[in-house]
């Protein structure tokens, strides 16, 4: 069985290691590239685009794929739009891999948007401490609102994309800790956190760190995603291509 992964989240990760256990099995972990150094994955890696949906619904001919899975992040929607286009062209059977989105607990004060520059817009006029935690490649939003002081945790260097008078970097690679979490936002004095609904564990620390402290968080919802046929987790993935779970 050819296997296409389309990856760059820890259920994708998961998934390959699963696989690469098993012999009978030829699949490739595909990444955007959105990353200058990916971390080290169980299979072989192809990064880079392939030219949109018809792109790959010809790279999925060429190379013969079984079975395709989107295990991007939940706010790659062009990518996943793309995937369920190439995937009926190609006749090729698709599954994604949609990890569930953060719920309200009791004592969480959200404010929920839209898109980052929503959340930008959201933070009032009144000067704040926000701790922005939306990836490298749409902190430019908040160059709009210059009047507040900005903490900055991105995988990537900013490299001067958020030209803003009080600019905080901090580069750091998840899982984190919520008490670790909760120690970062009171040292920093942080008054607002700003995060897209990622879900999943790895991230969800900041959450309730922000909820011990009392702080109020700006959520950006997901994108909406087609309508194919999906899974929660890694292991939900294996069970659809037929493959026992080992240890």
């Amino acid at each position: 069985m050819r296997i296409l992964i389309l990856g760059g989240t820890g259920e994708a990760a998961e998934l390959a290691r699963a696989i690469s256990r098993d012999p009978d099995l030829d699949a490739t972990l595909s990444l955007a590239g959105r990353t200058a150094a990916p971390q080290p994955q169980a299979l072989p890696v192809r990064i880079g685009g392939v030219g949109g949906a018809e792109g790959l619904a010809a790279h999925l001919r060429a190379a013969r794929i079984d079975r395709l899975i989107d295990a991007t992040h939940p706010f790659a929607a062009r990518i996943s739009a793309n995937a369920a286009t190439a995937a009926e062209a190609a006749r090729v059977p698709l599954l994604a891999i949609r990890r569930p989105a953060w719920t309200r607990e009791f004592g969480d004060t959200w404010t929920e948007v839209g898109s980052v520059a929503e959340a930008a817009e959201a933070l009032g006029e009144a000067p704040r401490t926000v701790f922005v935690t939306v990836g490298r490649n749409e902190v430019a939003a908040f160059a709009a609102a210059p009047q507040h002081r900005y903490l900055v945790r991105t995988i990537e260097p900013v490299d001067g994309a958020l030209a803003v008078p009080h600019l905080v970097e901090i580069r750091a690679r998840g899982p984190y800790d919520a008490a670790a979490e909760e120690g970062l936002m009171a040292r920093h004095g942080v008054d607002v956190l700003v995060s897209k609904n990622a879900g999943g564990a790895a991230t969800a620390g900041k959450i309730a760190a922000a909820r011990r402290l009392g702080l109020p968080v700006v959520m950006v919802r997901r994108p909406e995603k087609p309508a194919v046929e999906s899974v929660t987790d890694a292991a939900g993935a294996l069970r659809w291509l037929g493959i026992r779970a080992s240890g």
